[in-house]
């Protein structure tokens, strides 16, 4: 942190020294500067939410029957979110925390595809023997 205010105060430095930007300027520039960096990073709380939020709906739509590959990786990225945040690393958590929503999203966008596939084949197979014995009415073959 203290590496990046030198360096930002050392270029801003330069360009006053190639009169490209004007000494008054420079303190405003460098309070700017030193207040953005040492603003705290608040909790990623929206995040976290959402993030249990889709979670708890994929589980509610028993997505762990479909994709229980992609619902683990979501709670194992909640969970390294969580320990983010104990560890004060915000943009890691909200980071985490928003992979861990898109990969509930995602596991219930599969397991929504996989049961829509799945009433299709059945459908299917009903039109298929409707169709078969569609057939064998017209042929006049009885049942």
């Amino acid at each position: 942190m203290k590496t990046l205010i030198a360096a930002q105060v050392s270029m801003v430095s330069a360009l006053i020294r190639k009169r490209l930007l004007k000494p008054g300027l420079m303190l405003t520039i460098a309070a700017v500067l030193a207040t953005g960096c040492a603003t705290p990073l608040k909790t990623p709380s929206a995040e976290l939410d959402a993030a249990e939020r889709a979670i708890g709906n994929a589980e509610r739509a028993q997505t762990i029957r479909y994709t229980s590959t992609e619902l683990n990786a979501a709670r194992s990225e909640l969970a390294a979110a969580r320990n983010a945040v104990t560890a004060k690393d915000m943009l890691q958590a909200q980071r985490l925390a928003l992979q861990s929503q898109a990969s509930a999203e995602l596991a219930q966008a599969r397991a929504d595809l996989i049961k829509a596939q799945a009433i299709n084949q059945d459908m299917q197979q009903s039109i298929d023997v409707l169709q078969q014995e569609v057939q064998r009415n017209l042929s006049g073959v009885k049942p």
